[in-house]
């Protein structure tokens, strides 16, 4: 079984445009797969595109906070696991 390693916490949600901004307590990379886990909150996706003040970036470290597109509705306080 895949471990799972805490790696942030959702902090907004854009329900319109389907955008999700991460804060970032690890490394994030593009290709990584995550899940997302939260109350009603539960489903993993690949990390397919990731950007920093409207910028693509391909990979994220600990402190930053990140736009990500989501597959589903996330909603803020969710906490973001990285399958290793």
């Amino acid at each position: 079984m895949p471990e799972k390693v805490l790696i942030g916490k959702i902090a907004h949600y854009f329900s319109k445009i389907g955008v999700a901004v991460i804060e970032l307590s690890a490394p994030l990379s593009l290709g990584d797969t995550i899940s997302i886990e939260g109350p009603t909150t539960s489903y993993k996706q690949k990390v397919e595109s990731m950007q920093i003040e409207h910028k693509p970036i391909t990979e994220a470290e600990a402190g930053q906070s990140v736009g990500m597109k989501v597959d589903e509705k996330v909603r803020e306080g969710d906490q973001v696991f990285i399958e290793k």
